[in-house]
């Protein structure tokens, strides 16, 4: 575990986490500067915060908070990620990558549209997960 990120499995514990360098993909992402909390979630705790933060009533699949400039914090939903991998024939790892680099752009400040999808990408291919 990088030092900066804080790392949350409260509500998984019987679950598994797929194996990624999460610190390291955060730092090619927001460099090492920037405190990340990364919170893994069910869909209960998900849905509550997609519906206070979001105003939308259902179970997202990752959430990114910015809270400052040099930190934020990032609720990656594990099941939700699974089960869509699973409905898109896609691996679980690395659709779990994914979410988690799509999540960190946003907290870069990124929008979605074509530069968006092209700096992800690029991490992707950095760090050998295919879409």
């Amino acid at each position: 575990m990088a030092p900066d990120m804080l790392y949350t499995t409260s509500t998984l514990r019987k679950r598994r986490i797929p194996n990624l360098p999460f610190g390291d993909i955060k730092n090619a992402v927001l460099g090492t500067r920037y405190e990340l909390s990364l919170v893994f979630v069910g869909d209960i705790l998900s849905r509550k915060l997609n519906l206070r933060y979001r105003n939308k009533n259902k179970a997202a699949n990752i959430l990114s908070f910015p809270l400052d400039e040099d930190g934020g914090e990032i609720f990656l939903n594990i099941p939700a990620a699974k089960r869509e991998a699973s409905i898109y024939g896609k691996n679980a790892k690395n659709h779990v990558g994914s979410l988690f680099i799509h999540g960190l752009f946003h907290l870069k400040g990124m929008h979605h549209g074509s530069k968006m999808e092209k700096e992800e990408e690029k991490i992707k291919k950095k760090f050998r997960l295919k879409a």
